[in-house]
């Protein structure tokens, strides 16, 4: 199964990138969520290989999804794959200078399942793919503009 949307920001590429790149600032706002993240790689830098376990209720179990940077090339793109169970995932970020002020972000998400329980989880959420497809877009639109009112908050 694969979402994929994408969203002009009214910041320049760079911006984009650093943002994108806090770590730090998407681990609280999973905590703050309800979600228990771990980082697991002993990095100080960012880069490929960083990684981390994150405990998370969904669809009323408790997941243990490992996620890892796979590919990183700033200031264009970060890939991270991660899975969990018989649960293979992907998940793409390209930027795309528009103007000097302007980037556009698309984000990909793959999932893929290897195992009978996976499959039947993965085949019911096919069957609300279009209305996760929807929601996939409104919530990357807003997190889009979270990104420019936290650009313009610095650029003040």
């Amino acid at each position: 199964m694969e979402l994929v949307s994408k969203e002009d920001i009214d910041a320049p590429i760079k911006q984009v990138f650093k943002m994108l790149t806090d770590f730090g600032f998407f681990e609280r706002a999973a905590l703050r969520r309800g979600a228990e993240v771990q980082r697991v790689d002993g990095r100080q830098d960012v880069g490929r290989g960083m990684a981390w376990i994150i405990s998370v209720v969904l669809r009323g179990k408790l997941r243990n999804i490992r996620l890892t940077l796979t590919e990183y090339d700033a200031p264009n793109s970060m890939t991270f794959t991660g899975g969990e169970k018989g649960m293979d995932g992907m998940l793409k970020v390209d930027l795309v200078a528009l103007s000097r002020k302007r980037t556009r972000m698309t984000v990909k998400i793959e999932l893929s399942a290897t195992t009978l329980p996976a499959r039947l989880l993965l085949q019911s959420l096919k069957l609300g793919r279009n209305k996760m497809q929807s929601r996939f877009n409104v919530r990357l639109a807003e997190f889009a503009a979270e990104l420019e009112e936290r650009f313009s908050g610095t650029a003040a």
